[in-house]
């Protein structure tokens, strides 16, 4: 809806020894991450060294029906991904995996994350000759990873070659003929983590929810800067990027996209969100009858300003389970209406209480006042906006649909002005200097909430600005 975050894209990969239906256990798999991504998904299932793929528009119940199950083969590998995308346009060419046949085999690539000198780097292609048929930096990865495999002397070689030209954010998972490879940028902005199964099938996923889903204990997460191979010879680490940069784990992960089943880098979602609303709590305490969380990432840090605050917590929204986070609302008065589709009060539990309303950020204001305006209609008394994030001031170059400045409210508003402008009797937001509470540790991206960006801010930023390009021609 209008005014929303989108998610990050979900990778998936799965290795075993001996071939399999595999390509049920990576729909499970994309099934857990569809959270991440609504735009489209995409399966590529190693047979022998054959590739056998299906990727289309939509959600996975969608595109993965039982009869297209059923046509892919047994094999022993497999990659799949769900998408959001914060570089290129939503059709069906940007559609992943990503599938290149070259000289030295073929290859089908997923990636999570966004490449900030991805502009520089596909011009500097496109000089040397490289045609693209996509405007996904996606696309830029893999054309780069084939040119190093002509000069290197492995898969994982080519990888890690290239490597030393990506700036920005990626986690992937990257299958060869023979092999499947993940890696994670030297920062660590994207999580990526890896699991095995009681009959030695090692799975690679975007959040451990994905590892649970077909059944694989979490091992451990991959380092940032690390790549990993998986292959008869079992798993290889390979850490030559590793500890070159500063740890950077996007934060909002833990406030917003991640599941909260999910642990990334050893911190459990669940936990930095009930952590949220603990500080949420103490540093804006009111009185108040009721604690409601916006679902569903708003739920856990409403539960935590509960607890911490004694105010009861109710369940005071529910959502419309059957409509996605995509959905369209082109006019004015159908995006109000989308938002009563979406969310209902339960008015037994606000009417005459001084509510508490929990939610996990608020980009122009134009939601947050909607789903205020529902909770006055059915009879709140008091509404008491808590945010589990600081206020958005930047832009996100690392994978996350963070809207421009002009587009902020709180790029242009004061606190008391934006609590007024979303009809709450007042408003507080999650301090910026207490987010190490929430993870343990300092090693996190905050960009988007302070404008501390850890690598150059890229020159062309428009995520259209490939079909620009093209358009122009």
């Amino acid at each position: 809806m209008e005014g929303e975050l989108h998610e990050e894209c979900g990778i998936i990969g799965i290795y075993s020894t001996e071939a399999y239906p595999v390509a049920k256990d990576v729909y499970y798999g994309l099934y857990a991450l569809q959270h991440r991504g609504q735009e489209s998904c995409g399966i590529v299932v190693n047979e022998d060294g054959l590739f056998y793929s299906h990727k289309d528009l939509g959600q996975v119940s969608t595109v993965f029906t039982a009869e297209e199950l059923e046509r892919f083969p047994a094999g022993n590998m497999a990659v799949g991904h769900v998408r959001y995308g914060t570089t290129g346009g939503n059709n069906r060419s940007n559609c992943q995996p990503m599938e290149v046949n070259h000289q030295k085999g073929k290859m089908a690539l997923a990636h999570n994350g966004n490449i900030s000198n991805a502009y520089r780097l596909r011009n500097e292609l496109e000089l040397s000759g490289a045609i693209f048929h996509s405007t996904s930096d996606t696309e830029i990865i893999a054309y780069i990873v084939t040119r190093e495999r002509l000069k290197c002397p492995s898969i994982e070689a080519a990888v890690l070659s290239t490597m030393n030209l990506l700036e920005g954010a990626y986690s992937i998972a990257l299958m060869s003929a023979a092999k499947m490879i993940v890696a994670r940028d030297p920062h660590g902005f994207r999580p990526l983590c890896y699991g095995l199964r009681e009959d030695g099938t090692y799975v690679a996923a975007s959040e451990t929810c994905a590892l649970e889903a077909v059944g694989a204990k979490y091992v451990r997460d991959v380092e940032p800067g690390e790549l990993l191979v998986f292959s008869e010879e079992g798993v290889q680490s390979f850490r030559e990027h590793c500890g070159k940069k500063t740890r950077s784990t996007c934060i909002f992960e833990y406030i917003y996209f991640a599941r909260p089943d999910s642990v990334i880098d050893g911190v459990s979602v669940h936990s930095a969100r009930l952590k949220a609303g603990e500080i949420l709590a103490r540093t804006y305490p009111v009185i108040a009858d009721v604690v409601v969380g916006v679902p569903d990432s708003g739920l856990d840090a409403a539960l935590g300003y509960s607890r911490y605050s004694g105010v009861p917590y109710g369940i005071g929204l529910i959502k419309n389970k059957y409509i996605g986070r995509t959905f369209i609302s082109p006019t004015q008065e159908e995006r109000t209406s989308g938002v009563r589709i979406k969310l209902n009060p339960v008015r037994s539990t606000v009417e005459g209480k001084r509510v508490v309303l929990v939610d996990d950020s608020i980009v122009r204001g134009t939601t947050s006042g909607r789903i205020v305006k529902l909770l006055r209609e059915a009879g709140a008394k008091e509404i008491h906006m808590r945010i589990s994030s600081p206020p958005f001031i930047s832009p996100c170059y690392y994978g996350t649909d963070i809207d421009s400045k002009e587009n902020l409210v709180a790029c242009k508003h004061t606190l008391t002005e934006i609590a007024e402008l979303i009809g709450a009797d007042s408003l507080g937001y999650l301090p910026l200097d207490s987010l190490p509470e929430l993870v343990g540790h300092s090693g996190y991206c905050h960009a988007c909430f302070s404008g501390q960006y850890v690598t150059d801010v890229p020159e062309v930023v428009s995520k259209e600005r490939f079909e620009k390009r093209l358009s122009e021609l």
